[in-house]
């Protein structure tokens, strides 16, 4: 039997900052997807992310105990990754470096994605197989007018929903009967966290840094604050609060003291003001991020592409609709294209249609030359 004749068994493994998400894969069928809420307080008992592999990767066991799968039977785990350094996009074969970088955050984001590429090299350890990841979050096409701030020596670095985004915009070039190296798109990946990208032909040229505070407020997060505000905050609260609420206890959990979307969601629907209020201005800040990305692409914008799991609810896409429709046609894609991305682009290393990268641990961007900055 061949390599492109034999069944191959893979578990995708997705954790987000709500959620975590499995699915197992018989090549290109999914035999089964479930994912789990993790609301944010459950979460914050954890005081690193690192802290969360225990909890997580029990979660996934009790997923395959219920299925009947013995984890032994699986020939590849694939995990969602981010926070090593700076990575070229496609796909990447998990070791040892990778995971050490990833545990270490070495990027300088503690994303929660991160966990997925140290669950699957937990698991191939554990059974002798193989991981790989595809397009972790910190992937890095960024041009230099997108990396420069006003201190020197701090830059813009790419922290986004790469694995998502990347998926959604091929998916829609298609649908288009064009190539996503064709296209200009903006993304907008709607969630826990949120993270809106500009696609330049088939490079993801700029977007929010949506895990370090900036863009729209989420349900875990604080989005873009005034600097000065936010240092009239720390004076009476720590940097360790302000790095939670970057990432894991900042937006509907500060405000609310949850990240529960459809209970805030429920709140809107009758009518509470605050709620409403909280909510539609999350729409908003979404909307002006969308208008950032239409500069950046010069409006020579083929489609908006909305993804995400908030984007069941059919509010957010006709506020996006009203105040960005002007700038090119809307399309909606909820929930994710994640799982399948992450194991039909894996099968095409396994079948061996393409080369799997290896992890350097050298960022991909190495300054401005001899420019000081």
């Amino acid at each position: 039997m061949t390599e492109t004749q034999k069944t191959w068994k893979l578990l995708i493994i997705n954790p987000g900052s709500t959620s975590t998400k499995v699915s197992l894969f018989e090549n290109e069928k999914a035999r089964f997807e479930h994912s789990l809420f993790h609301d944010a307080p459950v979460l914050l008992q954890y005081p690193h992310v690192n802290d969360q592999i225990p909890f997580r990767y029990q979660v996934i066991l009790d997923m395959l105990k219920e299925e009947g799968v013995d984890p032994a039977s699986i020939d590849v785990f694939v995990g969602r990754g981010g926070s090593a350094c700076t990575q070229p996009g496609g796909v990447t074969a998990i070791d040892q470096k990778l995971y050490d970088d990833t545990e270490a955050a070495v990027g300088g984001s503690e994303h929660p994605a991160k966990l997925g590429v140290m669950l699957a090299w937990k698991f191939a350890q554990k059974y002798g197989k193989a991981a790989y990841t595809l397009n972790p979050t910190n992937v890095d096409e960024y041009g230099d007018l997108a990396r420069l701030t006003g201190i020197k020596g701090v830059y813009r670095v790419s922290h986004s929903h790469v694995l998502n985004q990347k998926a959604v915009a091929e998916a829609h070039a298609e649908k288009l009967g064009k190539a996503y190296e064709d296209c200009n798109f903006i993304v907008a990946h709607i969630d826990g966290g949120i993270t809106v990208s500009a696609h330049d032909h088939g490079r993801m040229v700029d977007g929010n840094m949506g895990a370090d505070g900036e863009g729209a407020f989420t349900p875990t997060r604080i989005g873009t604050v005034p600097v000065l505000a936010l240092l009239d905050w720390l004076e009476g609260h720590t940097l360790h609060e302000a790095r939670l609420l970057c990432a894991r206890s900042g937006g509907f959990v500060s405000l609310f003291g949850t990240s529960d979307s459809d209970a805030i969601h429920a709140l809107v629907e009758q009518g509470d003001r605050k709620a409403s209020l909280v909510w539609n201005t999350m729409i908003y800040q979404i909307c002006k991020m969308i208008g950032e990305m239409s500069a950046v692409l010069c409006g020579r914008v083929d489609g908006i592409l909305l993804t995400g799991g908030l984007m069941r609810f059919s509010d957010v896409a006709e506020g996006i609709r009203r105040r960005c429709g002007w700038i090119a046609p809307i399309a909606v894609y909820p929930g994710e294209l994640e799982q399948e991305a992450l194991a039909l682009s894996t099968l095409k290393v396994l079948r061996g249609e393409k080369a799997a990268l290896k992890y350097t641990g050298v960022p991909v961007w190495q300054g401005f030359g001899d420019i000081d900055l």
